[in-house]
């Protein structure tokens, strides 16, 4: 493991410390968010996405690395190697930040806060490394010296252990300054906990985490010998619920960039509909409870996490007029949405209006050329709105990339002066944990309505009179499509396997010309079952000799060498 001990020489002066060096040391773990960002690509967050069944690989002949994802398989020795050693290095810095505290001369309100924020945040990049490869190391204090890995289930009693803590001694105070706070901490640990008792219930061996057995725990044993249960995190979310502040916005359109106001009345679907977007103004989204920040200092030389990289990914690929493809930017056109969540979507709840405002359907656009860029593989037509780029009209009627160069910078554009930069001038906020999710989780813990029916509700949808397991499913990725969820969850619930076959023989495009979406590699299923969903760990962890492989990645399968049309 290549941990940087990072502020490490600063711990040493702590005693005497001022509110600003918490928060230079704090700002260096929360850097770690945006550090992904430059190369979004090996993130868990990214291959969440494209490996579930909400969305394909996409991207061009040589985008192999998105097809991989998509199709569970590796593409080169090290393919996300820099997601790996990039978390540890936040989660380092956070354990600086833990170990430091105590003995600092900061108030005990000010020492709680920024406790909890290094723990909440020690525990996502944990969440995320646990997620994307399983049996990870697990390092608790500050060091650069490499570790062996941990058992699975002691990353996640962790994870647990610090989310419980941070939610139970931080200040009960929402935060709007982007960091997070009490009521993050319940809503991660509702996450977290989720995933751990319903994926591992089983066990922990890969034929047990790929069974479809699903009975989810009720209790875990945290490493400080106290014990976690369900009706504790229950708890906890209902404090969230209706202590926090965090409300649905009231039109579920107005989460997402398109209804900017640089946009929203030159955009068919939104104008004229008095839509005004959260973010407008420098608005606080009353929804977002953990989002990545992102600003006007991104650079290609240093400061590249500082743009939203998500959204250049899941852009429209490129060869196309803004014109033709108006609002939506362009980009590598990676994540296409899967023809099966649309189909799925319209025949489950055919009034839904959140389909239409989350899937742009090309078919229905007559300017829209399939093989914009002649060599994309997978493209089904379906677009996810939700993170895509989003361009707008100077007043010249002319079409600039991204609509921030004129709600942020001016017709100049943003990116150091280069101006009109489609990789670099998206800076709208990725959200990590809205207060819809929330609400879904709680109504799947008490296994009751009432958080359903709100997000129902806000989507102009009739209440449903009773719980069942399958309508939460429903509920889940309808509310939550594109948003990087629905990975963890079909995992959890153990029916991936199943739903990802699904993907097989849908109808695709391959390079501008119809086809289908052929098995490759053995098929979805059989690489969800040989893998459980963990990725290939990355050779030079290997080499270093910290970690052994993962099952499932040793075999001529596991290596994806190009689309087989």
């Amino acid at each position: 493991m290549q941990a940087q001990t990072i502020f490490k020489s600063k711990s040493s002066k702590w005693r005497e410390s001022k509110q600003e060096d918490g928060e230079a040391t704090l700002a260096g773990v929360y850097e770690n968010l945006n550090a992904v960002n430059a190369n979004p690509q090996e993130s868990f967050l990214y291959y969440a996405c494209l490996a579930s069944d909400d969305q394909l690989g996409g991207g061009g002949t040589n985008d192999k690395m998105m097809q991989a994802e998509d199709l569970l398989c590796n593409y080169n020795a090290d393919m996300t190697n820099n997601f790996y050693t990039q978390r540890y290095e936040g989660i380092n810095r956070a354990n600086t930040l833990i170990q430091a505290l105590p003995n600092t001369a900061l108030d005990d309100k000010l020492k709680a806060q920024y406790l909890g924020e290094a723990k909440v945040l020690r525990a996502f990049y944990y969440y995320e490394l646990s997620s994307m490869y399983g049996n990870v190391p697990l390092r608790t204090e500050p060091g650069g010296d490499n570790i062996k890995q941990s058992k699975i289930e002691d990353v996640w009693k962790q994870i647990l252990q610090d989310l419980y803590k941070a939610a139970t001694t931080m200040p009960a105070e929402r935060r709007t300054d982007g960091h997070v706070d009490k009521y993050t901490a319940e809503g991660m640990l509702a996450r977290a906990w989720l995933f751990y008792t319903g994926f591992l219930c089983n066990g922990t061996t890969i034929a047990d985490e790929v069974s479809s057995t699903y009975q989810p725990l009720t209790e875990v044993q945290l490493p400080n010998g106290t014990k976690l249960t369900k009706q504790m995190v229950i708890d906890l979310v209902d404090d969230c619920v209706n202590n926090s502040g965090y409300s649905l916005v009231s039109d579920f359109r107005n989460l997402w960039a398109y209804t900017n106001k640089e946009t929203v009345n030159d955009y068919d679907y939104t104008k004229g509909q008095g839509l005004k977007w959260v973010e407008d103004d420098n608005g606080v989204n009353p929804e977002s409870m953990f989002a990545i920040k992102f600003n006007k200092l991104a650079s290609w030389s240093t400061t590249i996490g500082y743009s939203n990289g998500y959204a250049l990914h899941f852009g429209v690929r490129g060869g196309q007029d803004y014109a033709n493809t108006f609002p939506f930017g362009q980009g590598w056109g990676a994540g296409p949405v899967a023809p099966n969540l649309v189909k799925d979507w319209a025949s489950a709840d055919p009034q839904d209006k959140r389909l239409e405002a989350t899937v742009q359907d090309w078919s229905k656009v007559s300017t829209y050329k399939y093989g914009g860029w002649s060599d994309y593989v997978q493209e089904t037509g379906y677009y996810d709105k939700k993170w895509s780029p989003i361009s707008a009209k100077k007043s010249d009627g002319t079409y600039i990339c991204c609509f921030e160069d004129l709600m942020h910078g001016d017709q100049g554009g943003l990116s150091g002066g280069y101006g009109n930069n489609m990789q670099l001038d998206n800076i709208h906020d990725l959200v990590l944990l809205r207060f819809a999710d929330v609400l879904l989780m709680q109504s799947e813990l008490k296994e009751d309505v009432a958080g359903i029916n709100k997000v129902r509700t806000r989507a102009g949808l009739s209440p449903i009179g009773s719980y069942s397991l399958k309508a939460l499913q429903n509920e889940r990725r309808w509310e939550l499509a594109c948003e990087g969820i629905r990975w963890n969850d079909i995992r959890r619930w153990h029916i991936a396997a199943d739903v990802l076959e699904r993907q097989t023989n849908e109808d695709v495009f391959y390079c501008g010309n119809p086809g289908k979406n052929k098995p490759q590699n053995g098929g979805y299923a059989a690489r969800y079952k040989a893998t459980a969903g963990f990725q290939k760990m990355p050779e030079s962890q290997i080499a270093i000799g910290t970690v052994v492989q993962n099952e499932g990645w040793t075999g001529a399968d596991s290596e994806y060498q190009g689309w087989n049309n």
